[in-house]
């Protein structure tokens, strides 16, 4: 049986990103379809005022399950954030669920538990959901692996990682970072014929060679379009900010014209997925982030409790704006409110 049963559809949301499926009711109206090539197109508006969370105990009663992001709400690069062991440990005590869904392709859920045990936290596998997962998860959904076809990589370890655990061949990645298209008179880059999908995730060792192979696939071989997160920035290290993966997939929107499938935040494929599995009630869960456009328009979008943390690339300038639509239920300065 294939990890999602529910039918994919697609959506755009104008100015902010494309994502999968239902969409809770603090969207605009949409005009669904099925269909992984599907878009929809709306202007997502969320009325009221942004609420800073005071006394935690009334938030944490009405909450049975959290949904934490990781870059820039439990870690920032390879550092921990203050007080996050304490929280965590406060919440299981409570009696509460936690999972944690981060856009970061570059590992795989094996990898993540691992990251997770280096800075001194437990956490189950089954508690760990990746976009690296989720590309994996609607490749088996949609049966890609029934089509013969290959996935060209624009990604890390992670994305290879999750695709050889469900049979799909690929190609790509790591091993196509030192190469260079012949790009004198005559030349060209000869592109595998058998690709039918091209999957765009975090990479720091992407080139021209990727670019343009990529490019090839779709413009020439009708190669499906996916990526696994549109953040525009993400934390490698706790000093400053860095391009992310909105960059990556930026370059293939520019030379193909095309809007990606997308798997990662905000589409619903995850929460979907975990709402089946593990039974959850939506009523009862909050996504917890640090991005507006991806952890906190997933959350509302999805029927979910939002609690924004100021721990990562958000300002509370940037929240107050008039020109932000996306408001959380709650916003903190970091989860160590929570205590």
């Amino acid at each position: 049986m294939p990890l999602f049963s529910k039918f994919v559809v697609a959506l755009t949301v104008v100015g902010r990103a494309a994502a999968f499926g239902r969409i809770g009711a603090r969207a605009g109206a949409l005009r669904v379809r099925s269909g992984g090539d599907t878009r929809l197109h709306s202007a997502v508006a969320t009325a009221g005022t942004p609420t800073k969370l005071g006394d935690p105990q009334e938030f944490l009663d009405s909450v049975d399950v959290f949904i934490f992001d990781c870059d820039g709400v439990i870690w920032k690069g390879d550092s921990l954030i203050d007080r996050v062991p304490a929280v965590l440990k406060k919440l299981r005590e409570l009696g509460k669920r936690i999972f944690f869904v981060t856009n970061n392709s570059t590992k795989s859920r094996k990898g993540y538990k691992k990251k997770f045990e280096g800075l001194g936290l437990e956490v189950e596998p089954e508690e760990i959901f990746s976009s690296s997962f989720a590309a994996a998860a609607y490749l088996e959904q949609t049966k890609f692996k029934d089509t013969g076809k290959k996935v060209y990589i624009i990604g890390e370890v992670g994305i290879e990682d999750e695709l050889d655990l469900i049979g799909v061949p690929h190609i790509g990645a790591g091993a196509d970072s030192a190469k260079a298209p012949n790009m004198k008179p005559g030349g060209k880059l000869d592109v595998d014929e058998d690709i039918g999908a091209v999957v765009v995730g975090f990479d720091r060792e992407v080139n021209y060679y990727k670019i343009q192979t990529a490019q090839l696939a779709i413009n020439e071989l009708g190669a499906e379009f996916i990526a696994t997160n549109l953040d525009a920035v993400t934390h490698l290290t706790d000093a400053q900010e860095w391009a992310g993966n909105g960059a990556m997939v930026g370059a293939i929107k520019g030379c193909t014209g095309r809007e990606p499938t997308l798997v990662g935040k905000p589409s619903p494929l995850m929460i979907d997925y975990m709402e089946e599995k593990f039974g959850l009630d939506r009523a009862r869960i909050c996504m917890v982030g640090d991005r507006l456009d991806t952890d906190i328009l997933f959350g509302n979008d999805n029927g979910l409790k939002s609690c924004l943390t100021l721990s990562g690339v958000t300002t509370e300038e940037k929240l107050l704006s008039p020109e932000n639509k996306v408001i959380p239920d709650f916003y903190v300065d970091s989860i160590a409110d929570y205590l």
